[in-house]
């Protein structure tokens, strides 16, 4: 599973605000804030991690193993709209 840090780094690589994220994962803002500022792992209920990475995955986000980074894959979205 992805870490805070990288979920925050493609967040940002898509040019997404946290409000942006909400609205692609269905989790709750206070719960994007909250792990933003804590950092580390995901931590919680499995299903959060799994939304929030699943919207950043289909948004064309490949996350790198073992926590190194994240990169868009080929055809992937730039700044919300396809390259």
């Amino acid at each position: 599973m992805a870490n805070i840090k990288q979920i925050k780094a493609a967040r940002e690589l898509l040019g997404w605000s946290q409000e942006t994220l909400v609205e692609m994962s269905g989790v709750s803002i206070s719960t994007i804030k909250r792990l933003e500022a804590e950092g580390g792992d995901l931590g919680g209920r499995p299903e959060t991690g799994e939304k929030i990475v699943g919207a950043l995955e289909k948004a064309g986000v490949e996350f790198l193993d073992d926590g190194q980074g994240v990169r868009l894959k080929p055809g992937g979205l730039i700044r919300g709209r396809r390259k």
